[in-house]
């Protein structure tokens, strides 16, 4: 029994079928019978003789049923595909990655859970070609399925530009090659672009010249090949890495830390700096133990130092930096330094109604109280000291809890020589003579005579 693709076998049977003529015999037709789970099959007349169009559109049927199953398949491989695709991308973020090998320009990356791998461009390797088994920080960009890799990239690292690629938001590496009137002119991978002067750094450049013959990461803001014209910002760039490095550092921000900043405005009350993406105050009290009339003496614009987290407020987002906490403090000491009755050398700093203050030593301040600035009576302090007045006074008491010490000017001041007593002389005798009697009572009064009556004798 010979195998039809498209008839499944079945069993003969024979039936009698009544002949088209009389004087014929009954002819035998043969009628399959369908095996279990398969369709009827086409049925066979007029002799044997089957329809062709019958047996075609079973054909076409069946075969549209296998197409069917195929799409299908096709279908769901495409979906998952794209479910692949769309979760690499969607988990989003900085991934840790192993260079797995490298050909030609290319870098592959195995991923967490070994499912795929990326591909990185030797380009973002700008230190040279990794060690095998290095592990890198990588973001996902896309997915390219017809070689099933993953497209990846390294955060903030330049890719390849040319006119035909170039786009706005594109990271590249740009050469400062000269300065013009609005900014500096660079070279985009041979490409002529420029860079407005706002668009250098996060803050106003004084001397651009000083970024010429640099390379500097940045980004594509405009692109107009058929003008020839490519405008890149820096600036964009450090704004991005800069939000990120905020979300970081308030996650793990507390008082107490100590961070090296920037120091990126000057003001007449402190500085603010910039310590890894927040800005934080820097009180002019908290700069240093001694008193600070200036605040340019003790930081300077794109100074580097170290502070102190004071005060962290999460809902304003304000921090509170200090500089003179990294410093030892002079009153840890002070009793040893500053005894009672110790005569020292100071300059008066302020005049208040009540003394006057005096710096005894840098970032230690005593008062000297009005009672204690004159023997005299001082109705007002300035007609005694004035301020930066270099003045000699006495320590009367040292309170180093309470960071006050206490001092007197007269209390220094040199007593003066003890004049002699004077000498006693000898008092003459005089003679007193007796006051004659009175004649007549006083008026007004009533005399020796304490029964008088008013008029009479």
């Amino acid at each position: 029994m010979s195998e039809n693709p498209t008839v499944p076998p079945t069993v003969p049977s024979e039936t009698p079928v009544p002949a088209t003529e009389p004087s014929q015999k009954p002819v035998f037709e043969r009628r399959p019978r369908p095996m279990p789970g398969q369709s009827q099959p086409p049925t066979l007349e007029f002799g044997g003789k089957a329809r062709l169009r019958d047996i075609d559109a079973e054909v076409e049927r069946e075969l549209a049923e296998a197409m069917g199953e195929v799409a299908k398949t096709l279908d769901s491989e495409i979906v998952a595909e794209e479910r692949r695709k769309q979760s690499a991308t969607a988990e989003g973020g900085p991934k840790k990655g192993r260079i797995l090998r490298i050909h030609g320009a290319d870098v592959f990356v195995e991923l967490p859970g070994g499912r795929s791998e990326g591909l990185l461009p030797m380009l973002q390797f700008p230190d040279g070609p990794p060690e095998l088994g290095t592990e890198v920080d990588v973001h996902i960009e896309g997915y390219d399925r017809h070689n099933g890799l993953l497209i990846l990239t390294r955060k903030g690292a330049a890719t390849i530009a040319n006119w035909e690629s170039v786009a706005e938001g594109m990271i590249v590496e740009a050469r400062v090659t000269e300065t013009n009137k609005g900014g500096l002119s660079v070279d985009v991978n041979g490409i002529r672009g420029f860079m407005p002067i706002s668009q250098i750094d996060l803050y106003r450049v004084e001397k651009p010249e000083d970024f010429v013959n640099q390379r500097l990461r940045c980004i594509v803001t405009e692109v107009k090949p058929d003008e020839r014209n490519l405008v890149v910002s820096r600036r964009s760039l450090l704004e991005r890495e800069r939000e990120e490095m905020r979300e970081k550092m308030w996650q793990t921000l507390a008082e107490g830390q100590v961070h090296t900043g920037i120091v990126r405005s000057v003001k007449d009350f402190g500085a603010f700096v910039d310590i890894g993406g927040v800005d934080g105050l820097l009180h002019v009290s908290e700069m240093s133990w001694q008193r600070v009339n200036d605040v340019t003496k003790f930081v300077q614009q794109g100074q580097s130092i170290k502070v102190v987290v004071l005060k962290i407020d999460r809902e304003t987002r304000k921090v509170g930096l200090g500089l003179k906490q990294l410093q030892p403090s002079p009153w840890d000491d002070i009793s040893t330094r500053f005894v009672p009755n110790d005569i020292v050398s100071g300059k008066v700093t302020r005049l208040m109604e009540f003394g006057a203050f005096v710096e005894i030593e840098p970032g230690v301040e005593g008062l000297i109280h009005i009672s204690e600035l004159s023997p005299q009576r001082v109705r007002r302090v300035k007609d005694i000291v004035q301020v930066d007045q270099l003045v000699q006074v006495m320590v009367l008491s040292v309170e180093q809890a309470q960071k006050r010490i206490s001092l007197s000017l007269k209390g220094a001041l040199p007593k003066a020589e003890e004049a002699p007593p004077p000498e006693e002389e000898e008092e003459e005798e005089i003679e007193v003579k007796p006051r004659p009697p009175r004649a007549t009572p006083l008026r007004g009064g009533i005399g020796d005579k304490p029964n008088l009556q008013l008029g009479g004798e």
